[in-house]
């Protein structure tokens, strides 16, 4: 089936999945990375500056006052502490006060409050051309007045070497990190969406069969996110199943019924072609009759219609009652039935116009159709404490308690209407609509008589 433009073109749902699982793992890996670049750079400064501050305490307790002179001895091994392979400059400056003791004049000198007895300092400077990280320290001597300043500095590939080094490892580790999730992600999701790959071929199985199959579906065991959706599918097709076999009963049923009046209306045509003048009457009742089936039966289908209940809307049950004496009046005044409405106030109520016209049609066509010459229907529309009732009550012959118990059935012929032309459907209609629109129909034999009261709740 070619795809629907009007929908457009999402994304596959492997897709979104690997798209939501490898974001926020990148993001992840992204501050990851930030943190461990800062970490590998505070540890490189912190292990190099933990070097070079023992070069410098090695080559600061070389200094010492010899006969009232600041005299030292350089020892090779402190400045081979801080050999590399990078071969980094290694810089130093010793001074007495602002006396050059030995070392790099140029080296950028602090002042002496600058720096804390004993404590050595770190910082970084320019010198000649380069950046260095230099170390120093105040010493304080004997019989010496001026302090003493030593001072170590180093240029900086070393550092930068080892902790680019450290950071390609890094970044190393966070690209084989992802590769391996990328790679194990993909059968992962493919496992995790088996079961609607399962559910998927369930459904596509029922366009294989030559007739529809509208059972429940049989995907075998699913997930918690996936059983609301099969679920639902169940239920859609339970209703239309329904709906389904609602139409093949109602085929049925018109076939059945048709039947008979189109078999009187081919006899009476077949008579009426050879000069019987009383076929044409026998045409013209059949006819009717045949209407009659037909609006009877198309009700039916309305008062059965599956599917959402119908919207809600403000109806006035005694102008409805009157509409319907309106279309019945003929009726009874050729059945030589009266209509009596007992409806002294306005009872407005919401819920479904043409459904309640409906029903209340088919109890006064019944009430008409089954009653005695001379009889009477009245429809009465009151309140009571549970609500408001419509009542259609007739003294015809009434029913009898079996027939009772089938009354509502579709095409149910009863004892009392044996000699009366009906379909059988006026009751069904009548019980279909009250249940859509939540009503309840109740009958009550009052012997002679019947009184059908059709419920609704309270009014708002």
């Amino acid at each position: 089936m070619a795809d629907d433009p009007a929908r457009g073109r999402a994304p596959a749902l492997r897709t979104r999945l690997l798209a939501a699982l490898l974001a926020p793992l990148l993001g992840i890996a992204i501050l990851l990375g930030l943190a461990g670049a800062t970490l590998i750079a505070d540890t490189v400064r912190r292990t190099n500056d933990r070097v070079l501050g023992g070069a410098l305490g090695a080559i600061a307790e070389t200094v010492q006052v010899e006969r009232g002179e600041v005299t030292m001895d350089l020892s090779p091994a402190a400045f081979g502490m801080l050999e590399n392979s990078e071969r980094d400059n290694v810089y130093y400056r010793i001074a007495v006060g602002d006396r050059l003791l030995t070392g790099y004049a140029d080296l950028s000198a602090p002042s002496a409050a600058e720096l804390t007895l004993d404590t050595p300092r770190f910082r970084y400077a320019r010198y000649r051309d380069q950046d260095i990280r230099i170390a120093e320290v105040r010493r304080a001597l004997p019989r010496i007045a001026e302090p003493v300043i030593v001072q170590v500095a180093e240029t900086l590939d070393g550092r930068r070497a080892l902790r680019n080094r450290l950071l390609r490892a890094l970044l190393l580790g966070e690209v084989s990190l992802i590769g391996v999730a990328m790679l194990l992600i993909r059968p992962a999701l493919s496992w995790s969406l088996r079961p609607l790959s399962r559910l998927r071929d369930a459904v596509a199985a029922r366009d294989t069969r030559a007739t529809p199959d509208l059972s429940r579906l049989d995907a075998g065991p699913l997930p918690t996110e996936l059983r609301p959706l099969a679920d639902a599918f169940d239920h859609l097709l339970a209703r239309l199943d329904t709906a389904t076999a609602g139409m093949r009963r109602f085929t049925a049923d018109a076939s059945h019924q048709m039947r008979t009046p189109l078999t009187v209306l081919k006899v009476q045509v077949a008579l009426a072609r050879r000069g019987d003048p009383a076929a044409l009457d026998e045409i013209a009742d059949a006819a009717d009759r045949l209407e009659h089936l037909v609006t009877q039966l198309l009700a039916l289908a309305r008062a059965e219609e599956a599917g959402v209940a119908p919207p809600s809307e403000r109806v006035d049950l005694r102008e409805v009652a009157v509409a319907v004496i309106n279309r019945r009046i003929a009726q009874a005044i050729g059945a030589s039935v009266e209509l009596h409405l007992d409806a002294p106030e306005r009872i407005a109520i919401d819920s479904h116009r043409t459904l309640i016209f409906e029903i209340l049609s088919n109890l006064i066509d019944n009430g008409i159709r089954y009653n005695r010459p001379g009889g009477q229907v009245t429809i009465a529309v009151s309140r009571d404490d549970g609500g408001v009732s419509v009542i259609v009550a007739d003294d015809g012959p009434g029913l009898s308690d079996t027939d009772v118990a089938k009354a509502g059935h579709r095409f149910a012929r009863l004892s009392t209407s044996h000699g009366t032309e009906g379909t059988g459907l006026g009751l069904a209609i009548a019980r279909s609509g009250a249940q859509r629109i939540g009503a309840t129909l109740s009958l009550v034999n009052t012997r002679p008589g019947l009184r059908v009261v059709l419920h609704f709740g309270s009014p708002n």
